[in-house]
């Protein structure tokens, strides 16, 4: 998520872009974290919105900064040889694809990344397929839904 977030920064989408992201990658989380046993209030508390809003937010971030540089141009190979340190989203983005198409459920912002990160897509390519998405219900009632979000 915080690659996606970096990359609206980089494309200088502003404020309301970043947070109308930011809102929709909670339900794509829960989503997920759900499927593998976790608890949805736990993604409401430090370890999930705390944790999703620090790395989204600071260009300390390491996926952050992965995605801005992105959208700034940059290869990823030049990005990740110049990173200090792992960004840890560049490899689990991958994993969690596939395990997304294994369990059927929706990850629409972690697809566009993977698409990304993979050299099919540009960055505003990846931001415009986001915002081209049909509109759907911010709440889930059902984290297991596959047809929402």
């Amino acid at each position: 998520m915080a690659i996606a977030v970096g990359v609206c920064d980089g494309l200088n989408l502003g404020q309301n872009a970043r947070a109308a992201l930011i809102t929709r990658a909670l339900p794509e989380m829960i989503r997920v974290g759900t499927l593998m046993g976790g608890k949805v209030e736990t993604f409401y508390g430090l370890s999930g919105l705390g944790d999703l809003l620090a790395t989204c937010t600071s260009p300390l971030s390491r996926n952050y900064q992965v995605g801005y540089q992105l959208a700034q141009g940059k290869t990823l190979d030049r990005i990740l040889a110049n990173l200090q340190g792992t960004a840890e989203g560049v490899n689990t983005t991958q994993v969690l694809i596939q395990l997304a198409a294994q369990k059927q459920i929706s990850v629409p912002i972690a697809q566009q990344v993977y698409r990304l990160l993979s050299g099919q897509i540009s960055p505003q390519a990846a931001v415009e397929a986001l915002m081209e998405r049909e509109l759907k219900p911010e709440a889930h009632g059902n984290p297991y839904d596959r047809e929402q979000s």
